[in-house]
């Protein structure tokens, strides 16, 4: 497989097929709204659009970066979000980094949205479509987030060698800026078990697809069985 890894500015091109990674931690966050029970994620452009969203469908949950906001159910935490019950609700998601990068690649013919939570599934979606040509979006601080590149890393030598071992790749991560900002309070909008939930490898069996509908992208889990012997290719 060949693997590109690009920041959001530097796509130039639409890739055929793109990986955009945020760990911490808009697609943590997004795995666990499918845990939680939600149906889709629609990805905004921005804040004023998930507002809009939200103002035209009053049962859609609505979530952001930061400290809580007018309008807005709650904010982009995956500790704050495991509480809430999310039963075939759909989830307005407006982020920083992540939903950034998957509209700059929403003309791809297949984007996934990963971290570490499901990587696993990830790579295994990628193996089994027998993608060659893959671009991995490293959204957090232009494309120089440690744990974004790690977690994307990962995922590309684990879709061509199933037994690649993860803990260099999670230490990254946990040295990473972000999880020193988010572990000592710098960020808003944060609950104590953020950082050790982004660093939970394969917690979910699922990848998450995000495809246009009606002119909006939206999130959609993919379940991914993991075969009975993973295979190298």
């Amino acid at each position: 497989m060949d693997s590109r890894f690009l920041g959001i500015a530097e796509l130039v091109d639409t890739p055929p097929v793109a990986v955009v990674v945020d760990v911490m931690r808009a697609f943590t966050v997004a795995a666990w709204a499918f845990a939680q029970g939600a149906e889709k994620i629609v990805l905004a452009e921005s804040p004023d659009e998930a507002l809009a969203l939200k103002g035209r469908h009053p049962d859609w949950v609505a979530l952001k970066d930061g400290p809580p906001a007018p309008g807005f159910d709650t904010v982009n935490s995956p500790g704050l979000l495991r509480s809430l019950d999310l039963g075939g609700r759909t989830v307005v998601q407006k982020t920083t980094a992540g939903t950034v990068g998957a509209l700059a690649v929403k003309d791809a013919s297949l984007v996934l949205c990963a971290s570490f939570v499901v990587a696993g599934a990830t790579a295994r979606l990628l193996r089994t479509r027998k993608c060659t040509d893959v671009t991995f979006v490293v959204t957090g601080e232009d494309g120089q987030a440690d744990e974004d590149l790690a977690c994307a890393q990962y995922i590309a030598r684990r879709a061509t060698a199933a037994g690649t071992d993860a803990a260099g790749f999670l230490r990254r991560a946990g040295e990473s800026r972000a999880a020193t900002e988010l572990a000592q309070g710098v960020r808003q909008g944060v609950h104590p078990d953020d950082v050790a939930l982004c660093l939970e490898l394969d917690r979910f069996p699922f990848a998450m697809v995000a495809t246009l509908e009606d002119s909006l992208m939206v999130l959609r889990p993919c379940a991914v069985p993991p075969p009975t012997v993973e295979a190298s290719i």
